[in-house]
């Protein structure tokens, strides 16, 4: 599709799945729910906050990849598996989202794709 680009994160379930990290159409960007994976892919370690951390910063890479950069986050989805841990996930959130004040839900699952992971997130950035 014209004026469609694509950005890998390199994780295993890109691939197995059939998606991508990202993608751009026009001014928009949309980024797929991104667990906390590693480089070599295994789990980031520690607690939720550690996991979000690394989450965000896969999600603004891919964002940046694409030219945008976190000031351009409109909406952010976050995806706990443990109500105990959104103080620490928001505190995180706002760390890195903060200044763009995107549009924000947090919600509780049973589950995600490894047992060990804490969080997901998902964020739409919009260029200009």
């Amino acid at each position: 599709m014209i004026g469609r680009r694509r950005v890998s994160s390199g994780s295993p379930y890109e691939a197995q799945f059939g998606f991508c990290r990202a993608v751009r159409v026009g001014n928009r960007i949309v980024v797929a729910g991104t667990g906390p994976v590693e480089p070599d892919g295994s789990t980031t370690p520690g607690g939720a906050a550690e996991q979000a951390d690394r989450c965000c910063a896969i999600i603004v890479a891919a964002i940046e990849e694409l030219g945008g950069s976190a000031s351009d986050v409109v909406r952010t989805r976050m995806l706990l598996t443990d109500f105990g841990d959104q103080a620490a996930v928001g505190a995180v959130h706002a760390r890195w989202f903060g200044q763009a004040r995107p549009a924000a839900t947090m919600a509780g699952v049973a589950w995600l794709c490894r047992k060990e992971w804490k969080i997901e997130i998902e964020a739409e950035a919009l260029i200009g």
